[in-house]
C-alpha cells in the first residue's frame, strides 16, 4: 500500500470539504480550490478526516493512490495557510519593484523585464527579495520559475535571480598566470 496515500488528511476548523462525483471543492478563509477525483479511488469523509483507498489493486490505481492525496492536502493547505516563494535579485544595479498586479525587473537587460501576475498570486518585495504568495501550489511555484527564468544564476559571480533556498555553485574564474 502507498505509503502517502494511506495516511488521512486532517481537515480543519473552518474548511469545508465537498466530495462530488467528479471534484472534490475545499473551501476556507482564503479562499476555494478544486482537485479532479479519480475514479480509481474511494474518498471518504469522517471524523474530520478525509482518506483515500483503492478500489482495485491495478498498477494505475497505485499510482494514482499518493498523488490524488498529496494534491488533496495541497487544497486544504492552500486555503488555511496558503504559500508562498521566495526570490533573490543579485546583481550590480539589478532591482525588482511590484506595480499593481506586475512585477517590474531591472535585470541587466536594456530594457525593463515586465512580468504580469495571474489572478490568485500576490507579490511583495523587501529589498532584493520578491516574495509570491497564493493558495495554489502549483500556480505559485510556475510563477516563480518563470520569474527565475528570466535571468538564472550564473556560476561565476552568482549575479541573476534565484530561489532563497537555492545554493549556486560557484566556478573558479580564470587563473592569474601561466608557465
Amino acid at each position: 500500500m502507498s505509503r502517502i496515500g494511506r495516511l488521512p488528511i486532517p481537515v480543519p476548523n473552518g474548511v469545508e470539504v465537498k466530495i462530488g462525483s467528479d471534484v472534490v471543492e475545499v473551501k476556507g478563509p482564503k479562499g476555494t480550490m478544486h482537485t479532479p477525483v479519480c475514479p480509481l479511488l474511494n474518498y471518504e469523509l469522517a471524523d474530520g478526516h478525509v482518506t483515500l483507498t483503492r478500489l482495485e489493486e491495478s498498477r494505475r490505481s497505485k499510482a494514482q493512490h499518493g498523488l490524488r492525496r498529496t494534491l488533496l492536502a495541497n487544497c486544504i493547505e492552500g486555503v488555511t495557510k496558503g504559500f508562498s516563494k521566495g526570490l533573490e535579485v543579485n546583481g550590480v544595479g539589478y532591482r525588482v519593484a511590484v506595480k499593481g498586479n506586475m512585477v517590474e525587473l531591472n535585470v541587466g537587460f536594456s530594457h525593463p523585464v515586465l512580468v504580469e501576475l495571474p489572478d490568485g498570486i500576490k507579490a511583495s518585495v523587501e529589498g532584493q527579495v520578491l516574495t509570491l504568495s497564493g493558495i495554489d501550489k502549483e500556480l505559485v511555484g510556475e510563477v516563480a520559475a518563470k520569474i527565475r527564468r528570466i535571468r538564472q544564476p550564473e556560476p561565476y559571480k552568482g549575479k541573476g535571480i534565484k530561489y532563497l533556498t537555492e545554493t549556486i555553485r560557484r566556478k573558479v574564474g580564470k587563473s592569474g598566470g601561466k608557465k
